[in-house]
């Protein structure tokens, strides 16, 4: 691609060196420019990219996108005001805007994005679509499936990701949007025909400075919408629906308490603790290239919990949309069991394990609710500490489970730092634990701390007897947790029957390596 083409997409404020050049593609790592790559310079958090450009030429890079001018470079080299947005601009062009050939789903939430998104996607692709998804557990395009690294990948990983989907014929592409991706302008270029916002909790404080500004990217998803998209909103969430006047796009409300929105959860049954319910859609729903007509159908569904309901009313709205018919989403949900690392039952003989990846405050008290409403004799919890989020995300989330530790019968906790098991940018550091056993000790609950996990988990599956419920807790620490206690449990248990024991981990992405 010429440069000068690819360059008439981006606001440059000035040039430097300018002269025609071919172009092979675009980078933002030094370490990984090929030959003939322009490299895009960006100001992160903790690095910037301008001082790696002269690594980038030596590697091979024809040309620079900066912020400030390099200078011993002779390599044209283009000014603009925020690398970022440059780079999703170019990746948009050079992948000649792969997401305005899709039908681009976006999901956001500070809980619930992946099983709403895996639900969705279920539900797309059992009417015979070829899909995509991208998000915490996984880049999906069509068959093949690779674990993710980032929630939102980079813009231009994104946009060669949707590139991809583009080339292997998938036509509905499922999308986590994280806070972040939103502040980093990794989604600017993405073409989304349909976004919903389910809930907003506090996390991710520390990152952003403050709640508001959590809030205030998070809902840019939904605000930046055009008149030709639609918004799913959520009118039991205050934050929500104090969307529901704030974007241009077509917006259909959802609600289980709230029974003034367009689509309704009636006769809630929850007494198993999987919902059986009647979808009552109070109008017909006019979208610009599509008719939702008033209808009520019943719902059963899999997976446990209230929060399932709210994840699947979603879901259920995005197949209406893309005309998948009521019968199928009936069966999809009813066939879909969860995802990986939400409350995920892995064992469940003489005892239960549960694994579940407790993100925050908000999911803890959706997963310490749910065992609340189950029947056992004692609860063991294993909970990796949340590493690089914080001492006020680590905070909150010992908070959250001193709450709930008396209602259970919880009066100790095995807990570990994972030390052997998670990269870089998730090691706990001393400040994190020592606010986590600051609120343990507040609380009264005695912690048994240990570096490593499979300490952690050897400690309390020694005590597990009868009746008992294991739950296996943490984010990127407790990732490997469910294959480390499975073979443990071989090991305790030679006789046990192998591919049962060890069928919750065929399909597994996260901590199966």
């Amino acid at each position: 691609m010429e440069i000068t083409k690819i360059m008439e997409y981006v606001s440059i404020l000035e040039v430097k060196n300018e002269k025609e050049i071919e172009i092979t593609g675009l980078a933002y790592n030094s370490r990984k420019v090929e030959k003939g790559q322009v490299f895009v310079c960006i100001k992160g958090f903790k690095v910037d990219g301008h001082q790696f450009a002269g690594q980038a030429v030596e590697n091979g890079a024809i040309a620079l996108v900066v912020e400030d001018f390099i200078e011993g470079l002779e390599v044209p080299q283009y000014k603009v005001e925020n690398g970022r947005v440059a780079l999703a601009t170019l990746a948009d062009t050079f992948y000649n805007h792969p997401t305005r050939k899709l039908k681009t789903i976006g999901i956001t939430a500070t809980n619930g994005k992946t099983s709403t998104s895996f639900m969705t996607n279920a539900i797309l692709e059992n009417h015979g679509l070829t899909t995509g998804l991208m998000g915490t557990v996984v880049v999906k395009i069509g068959d093949y499936a690779e674990p993710s690294e980032l929630t939102t990948p980079e813009s231009l990983d994104l946009q060669r990701f949707y590139a991809q989907m583009v080339d292997a014929g998938v036509t509905h592409a499922t999308m986590e949007v994280s806070s972040s991706a939103l502040e980093l302008n990794r989604v600017g270029c993405v073409d989304f025909d349909i976004v919903t916002l389910n809930n907003i909790s506090r996390e991710h404080i520390d990152l952003h400075s403050s709640f508001e500004n959590y809030f205030m990217h998070k809902s840019s998803l939904i605000r930046n919408a055009g008149a030709d998209k639609v918004a799913i909103l959520n009118l039991d969430d205050k934050y929500s629906a104090s969307l529901v006047n704030k974007t241009k796009a077509k917006v259909i409300t959802i609600g289980v308490e709230n029974q003034t929105a367009d689509v309704l959860c009636k006769n809630l049954d929850l007494s198993t603790g999987r919902a059986i319910f009647t979808v009552d859609i109070t109008r017909d729903l006019i979208t610009s290239d599509f008719v939702i007509p008033k209808q009520q159908f019943q719902i059963e569904l899999s997976t446990p919990g209230f929060h399932s309901v709210y994840n699947s009313m979603v879901s259920i709205v995005i197949g209406l949309l893309c005309e998948v018919p009521v019968e199928t989403i009936q069966k999809s949900l009813f066939e879909f069991v969860g995802v990986e690392r939400r409350f995920e039952i892995i064992f469940e003989e003489d005892f239960k394990i549960i694994d579940d990846h407790f993100a925050n405050s908000g999911n803890i008290d959706i997963t310490l609710g749910t065992l609340e409403k189950m029947e056992f004799n004692r609860v063991s919890l294993v909970y990796a500490i949340r590493g690089d989020r914080g001492v006020t995300v680590n905070k909150e989330n010992a908070e959250a489970i001193a709450r709930w530790a008396p209602r259970l019968g919880i009066h100790e906790i095995t807990a570990t730092l994972s030390r052997s098991h998670v990269t870089q940018k998730d090691v706990v550091s001393d400040a994190e634990v020592a606010v986590f056993k600051e609120v343990m000790d507040e609380a009264g609950i005695k912690v048994h701390l240990y570096e490593e996990l499979p300490d952690a988990i050897e400690r309390s599956l020694g005590e597990v007897t009868d009746g008992d419920l294991l739950l296996l807790a943490g984010c990127q620490g407790m990732d490997y947790g469910a294959k480390i206690a499975l073979e443990q449990l071989e090991t305790i248990r030679p006789d046990v029957d192998k591919k049962k024991l060890f069928q919750p981990l065929e399909k597994r992405v996260a901590g199966n390596s």
